[in-house]
């Protein structure tokens, strides 16, 4: 069937990584941490999507990490990624995470969707502020 004015459906499996789906149909570490050490909400004006992180520090490293998302597939996908691999590191390693990383470990992400992954690491930076001005 077809809709007079309405464009291709998307195939999702084809415009992202297997991995990225994989983040967004089955998130990790979702959620909020009660009691956090620090918290960061952040949203591209660009595109209305906001990512919101809580932390929880022991002894230097990064010992909980839960994450909120309203956006796109790469945004809910890249926060997801971004929890895993900053879990249990420490702060000096966490601080040094750049954009590439992120999204190699999403599986790549398409060039309009790389402020996915800048998203991810704007909200983990103001975070990672407010545990730096505790210290």
């Amino acid at each position: 069937m077809s809709f007079p004015g309405v464009g291709a459906v998307y195939n999702l499996n084809d415009m992202y990584s297997a991995q990225l789906l994989d983040h967004f149909q089955n998130p990790r570490n979702p959620g909020e941490i009660s009691g956090p050490d620090a918290v960061a909400e952040i949203e591209n004006p660009a595109c209305g999507d906001v990512l919101r992180l809580t932390l929880k520090i022991d002894s230097g490293r990064i010992a909980e990490i839960r994450f909120k998302a309203k956006g796109c597939v790469p945004s809910m996908g890249c926060a997801s990624a971004l929890t895993e691999l900053v879990m249990g590191q420490t702060l000096e390693e966490v601080r040094s995470l750049r954009r590439d990383t992120l999204i190699a470990a999403v599986g790549g992400l398409p060039p309009a969707s790389t402020h996915a992954a800048q998203l991810a690491l704007d909200a983990l930076s103001a975070a990672l502020r407010q545990v730096r001005s505790e210290a």
